[in-house]
């Protein structure tokens, strides 16, 4: 890859649609990179800004094959961030303290956002009390709601207080599940660009 007019070689609009084409920069390492890095190859050029991410970061993605052994940093934007309510209940209260800061400085809270969208998976809230009966799972869930009462309509005010935000409510299955079977994307369309869907998740079963 050579400076600007490489960079630019690799967006492609086909139908009205942007996406940025890895083969576009005609550099052989591109054939040699796992199909994982090529993901983090495609969001930083997509992302490219020559402030958070510049050239030298792109190269070294390129150079995996000797990048890899000296563990050189990397910046990545994932498409998607997944939680479940461990991690996701804290995240929510900080944007909310950031509004709330934002409300004291006479600014605009309702910028106040995640800039990706992010998915908040409730499913380590229920506890086992019944067991061995037809009912069991119908009580557990119903102890679930009445424990955590206070905790489930904060989640929902944030449900509908942020953008790019989605809260799946109790009783929907596991984070790994709803991630496979209902929130992966594959390809996202955002406005007019196509990207892959990639993910950081705050456990360590569903980036798996």
């Amino acid at each position: 890859m050579s400076g600007e007019k490489g960079l630019k070689s690799a967006e492609v609009t086909l139908d009205g649609m942007n996406y940025y084409s890895l083969t576009g920069l005609k550099d052989p390492r591109v054939e040699k990179l796992p199909y994982s890095i090529r993901v983090l190859l495609e969001s930083a050029l997509r992302n490219y800004d020559d402030f958070e991410i510049k050239k030298q970061d792109i190269e070294n993605i390129l150079d995996w094959e000797k990048t890899s052994q000296n563990a050189t940093e990397i910046p990545f934007k994932p498409a998607r961030v997944i939680m479940q309510d461990f991690t996701g209940v804290p995240a929510v209260v900080d944007l909310t303290a950031m509004r709330d800061a934002m409300h004291r400085l006479g600014g605009d809270p309702d910028k106040i956002n995640p800039l990706v969208p992010s998915d908040l998976v409730i499913d380590h809230s229920v506890q086992v009390d019944f067991a061995r009966s037809p009912d069991a799972a119908a009580k557990n869930q119903a102890l679930e709601f009445e424990r955590n009462k206070e905790r489930f309509a904060f989640l929902k005010w944030g449900a509908s207080a942020y953008k790019n935000m989605l809260i799946v409510p109790p009783g929907s299955g596991i984070v790994h599940q709803v991630n496979l079977e209902y929130l992966a994307r594959v390809v996202f369309d955002d406005s007019d660009t196509l990207y892959p869907d990639s993910v950081v998740g705050t456990d360590s079963h569903t980036t798996m």
